[in-house]
């Protein structure tokens, strides 16, 4: 098996420094160019990745678009995955967690589990989402997120090209410079299929019992894991190097 190209810290911080204020159809040419068949975009059907599909269609249709299934999606998620693959004229590559995985759990733990410590919520994350993820990125050297600097305090030093140590793999993140203000205007001007949680109050959107709407004011990813911390909000699937990013690393 051909080994996954490492970027040294001086390549990414080249990339970064020429991208950074580029237009994000000149970051996409290059990722094309650079990858082939061996980048895919990850959608989780929320809005910045409705922008990256979209742009992705403009710009290089042939590039593969994956869907983690957890099977505990909205109806409105199922919706608005339809209606983008109506849109655009394309399939998604739709990748579910293992079944022996979600039996062994429930027959265990029961059904939710989660709601009852972080260990079982990660337990749940790993089995729907990590090995899902894992399993698609053993295919591709590079992968393509809608991660944004200001969704959250875990997020808020993202890069556009990272080396993600986790997957032994490139992550870029065209979007991590975008406001929100930016990613709505461009949906409207486009006229891009968009999950309708986002009306009901749901800026992020995951698995159905653990989101839910936010109140004014909130940070924009309270509705995710709401019984937790800010610091302790993420899957397993953007953690830094594997662990957790805390508040007090944020300010050190």
């Amino acid at each position: 098996m051909e080994e996954k190209k490492i970027l040294s810290e001086k390549q990414l911080e080249d990339l970064n420094k020429v991208y950074r204020n580029k237009p994000i159809e000149d970051l996409l040419s290059y990722v094309y160019t650079t990858f082939g068949d061996k980048v895919a975009l990850a959608s989780s059907l929320g809005v910045e990745d409705q922008v990256l599909t979209a742009y992705c269609m403009k710009e290089n249709r042939a590039i593969r678009i994956f869907v983690l299934d957890t099977g505990r999606l909205n109806q409105e998620t199922y919706d608005v995955m339809h209606k983008t693959m109506e849109n655009y004229d394309f399939k998604y590559e739709i990748y579910f967690p293992e079944r022996e995985d979600v039996e062994h759990l429930y027959q265990k733990k029961g059904p939710q589990s989660f709601y009852e410590s972080i260990e079982n919520r990660k337990e749940c994350c790993h089995i729907r989402k990590v090995k899902p993820l894992t399993r698609v990125l053993s295919t591709v050297d590079a992968w393509i997120t809608g991660i944004r600097r200001s969704q959250a305090v875990t997020r808020q030093h993202t890069e556009l090209f990272e080396w993600d140590n986790t997957f032994n793999i490139l992550k870029i993140n065209p979007l991590a410079y975008w406001t929100e203000k930016e990613v709505w205007e461009y949906v409207k001007k486009e006229k891009i299929p968009y999950n309708t949680l986002h009306d009901q109050g749901y800026p992020s959107i995951g698995c159905e019992p653990c989101t839910r709407a936010i109140e004014p004011g909130e940070d924009v990813r309270a509705g995710r894991w709401w019984w937790e911390n800010p610091e302790q909000k993420e899957c397993g699937l953007h953690f830094k190097d594997g662990k957790a990013v805390r508040k007090k690393d944020l300010e050190s």
